[in-house]
């Protein structure tokens, strides 16, 4: 490809179709013409990798039919030029292949059209256009199909590591900013709560939290089913692993007052992908303690106006999905640990 159209915003504002000024993010709808501007990357796409948070919802939606998510996900794209979920507000990430880099672009002479990468920005802000879902995986919230997707001059991304699966890849980069913003939270001695801990995102970050906690802090992780609680007990990186309903946070609270002796928790980390979870990420925190929300289920006005209602003072994070570094730091936990890419390789390989 040898013509690209001039003008492309950095941001991306060019492809907003409706409303008018808007970010692509808030946007209603984009641009999707599978044709790159002069500071874009155009990627032909082979795997959509929903977030968890979107997955559930469509997945219930659609009565647990493969086929029925699909059918979703088109139509979604089809009205809105992306896959931004209209109920959870969210995306995800995609793998593809570079058709073509603008002469624009601050990556054209070091990224050039062959190259296969993950995208590192939402699909609620990535141009896409689809020609056909060709399969959907209820268990690993990926999703084969055939189209192409653009990437604003802004947008980050990740070209494939040789050492690391495809597809195991795009599992663990999708999560990238939860164990890279565990990193930074956590210290020497804290007690840290992961809730969702047998997850993608819940397993990362209990490994980085036991690192950094280091033998004189605890990793205390809860799942809701046995499932995921028999996942966070194989990886090892939780010192005390906790059944529970994180919907129910006085039950919550019960379970980690017991497990803490009343002290709670320095550093929760939310990482489920249903909604209604924030008074028990709240309570099980200290006051003075630290609460990230990686979840896109969080209600941010609930978490903040619940807090006030128990007169608990924490200090609550959003969960900006970057961080600098983080995707070195997410595959990098799968190189150091043989354990987690066994699991990992077992739910995204097997």
């Amino acid at each position: 490809m040898s013509t690209f159209l001039p003008g492309g915003c950095p941001f991306g504002t060019h492809r907003v179709v409706e409303p008018e000024g808007s970010l692509p993010q808030p946007a209603w709808r984009l641009d999707n013409r599978p044709v790159a501007y002069d500071n874009e990357i155009l990627i032909d796409v082979q795997t959509l990798n929903v977030d968890a948070a979107s997955f559930t919802q469509m997945e219930q939606a659609a009565g647990g039919d493969p086929a029925g998510v699909g059918r979703l996900i088109m139509e979604t794209v089809g009205q809105r030029g992306k896959q931004h979920n209209p109920v959870t507000g969210s995306g995800g990430v995609l793998i593809g292949e570079v058709v073509a880099i603008g002469p624009e672009h601050p990556d054209h002479g070091s990224t050039k059209p062959g190259d296969r990468l993950v995208t590192l920005v939402s699909l609620s802000l990535t141009p896409l256009l689809l020609e056909e879902v060709v399969r959907v995986n209820l268990h690993t919230d990926q999703v084969d199909v055939r189209g192409k997707a653009v990437l604003f001059a802004s947008g980050i991304y990740s070209l494939l590591p040789p050492d690391i699966p495809e597809k195991l890849a795009l599992a663990v980069l999708d999560v990238a900013g939860a164990p890279a913003q565990t990193a930074r939270l956590v210290r020497p001695g804290d007690t840290v709560f992961v809730i969702g801990a047998g997850g993608k995102s819940g397993l990362l970050c209990m490994y980085e939290a036991k690192r950094r906690a280091g033998v004189t802090g605890r990793v205390i992780g809860l799942g809701h089913s046995a499932g995921s609680c028999a996942r966070a007990r194989e990886s090892g990186f939780a010192d005390i692993v906790l059944q529970g309903d994180a919907g129910r946070p006085l039950e919550v609270l019960r379970l980690v007052e017991e497990a803490t002796a009343g002290k709670l928790c320095d550093v929760t980390i939310n990482c489920v992908n249903i909604p209604g979870t924030e008074m028990a990420s709240i309570m099980a925190t200290r006051d003075g303690g630290q609460l990230y929300f990686f979840s896109m289920a969080t209600s941010f006005t609930a978490a903040a106006l619940g807090a006030e209602g128990i007169g608990r003072d924490v200090n609550m994070i959003v969960g900006n999905g970057y961080a600098k570094g983080h995707a070195a730091v997410a595959l990098n936990c799968l190189r150091e640990s043989p354990r987690l890419r066994a699991i990992f390789e077992q739910q995204f390989l097997g």
